[in-house]
């Protein structure tokens, strides 16, 4: 019997920097899809939950590389960690002629194992790290898969793939074929994360020197990995000329320019109220929209 079931495609929102509006237009595509799954891929300042307010149905601990222990009852007071760590990750508390305490400080500790290894008594554990959780919750736009990265832990970029891989693996098995992504800003570890595999990318910036430098990269990028990206301008209004520059070099590098987005007050008032800016009547809900059915996706 022959398979039925939409392919699931994947956007993945992303931006050079950090303030362009990425979070709160994903939040409004959200909406304005049919029956999405939806995924907060900014692992290390996730926010998307502000938004979308979330009812978490599962948790789930996530752990990633290891971390060295020292259990005081079995440790001889040798120093031999201290001598061999080299990111100075031991630390030794106390000292009294022939007695010394020591311990690991876990934000400084690299998971090297060094230290497990020189350990003439073999009194250093070595664990899997505890880097954070991620969660399934149920929004009013459909099911939502988010995480948060512990203070200090590394691997988001490990934490971006699970977030996603759960997510896709919901959307097949209730037969929903779009999976909106607020990917994180830059285009370091966690967007190549949020962006390898994906159908299409939607790239926000804004009308500044900083938004045009960091628009290139991030083009850049999607190209790298042949992805098909689509470009909008946010705050269009507050420098036409450089808005209008921006298009022309997103076109000139290949990407499909959707269309702007003006400055629109009522966008800070949704997100005081906890709604997509399209959940209001403000200006820029229109553009949005109109942003919307530019990408062209078969839902």
């Amino acid at each position: 019997m022959t398979d039925r079931r939409p392919a699931v495609q994947e956007l993945t929102v992303i931006s050079g920097k950090g303030g362009t509006g990425k979070t709160s237009i994903a939040a409004s595509l959200a909406v304005l899809a049919e029956r999405p799954v939806i995924v907060d891929c900014d692992v290390d300042a996730a926010d998307l939950h502000l938004v979308l307010s979330p009812q978490v149905k599962e948790r789930h601990e996530f752990k990633s590389g290891h971390e060295a222990v020292i259990r005081g009852k079995d440790c001889i007071g040798c120093g031999l960690c201290v001598t061999h760590c080299r990111f100075d990750a031991v630390k030794m508390v106390e000292k009294t002629p022939g007695e010394a305490t020591f311990y690991v400080d876990p934000v400084a500790c690299e998971g090297c194992g060094v230290c497990v290894r020189f350990c003439p008594v073999q009194a250093i554990d070595f664990p899997e790290r505890l880097c954070g959780e991620w969660m399934v919750s149920e929004t009013r736009c459909g099911p939502m898969v988010h995480a948060k990265l512990g203070v200090a832990a590394e691997n988001s970029g490990k934490l971006v793939s699970t977030v996603r891989r759960e997510a896709r693996r919901i959307a097949e098995e209730q037969h929903r074929s779009l999976v909106i992504i607020d990917g994180p800003p830059g285009i370091g570890c966690p967007v190549i994360a949020s962006v390898t595999g994906a159908s299409q990318v939607l790239v926000v910036t804004e009308p500044t020197v900083s938004g045009e430098h960091d628009l290139e990269r991030v083009l850049s990028l999607a190209r790298h990995f042949s992805i098909p990206a689509t470009v909008c301008v946010n705050k269009w209004d507050i420098n036409p000329a450089m808005a209008e520059r921006i298009e022309g070099a997103a076109s000139r590098a290949g990407a499909h320019v959707a269309g702007r987005i003006r400055y629109d007050r009522a966008v800070t008032s949704a997100q005081l109220q906890e709604l997509a800016v399209v959940e209001t009547a403000g200006p820029a809900a229109a553009d949005i929209r109109h942003i919307w059915h530019q990408l062209k996706l078969q839902e």
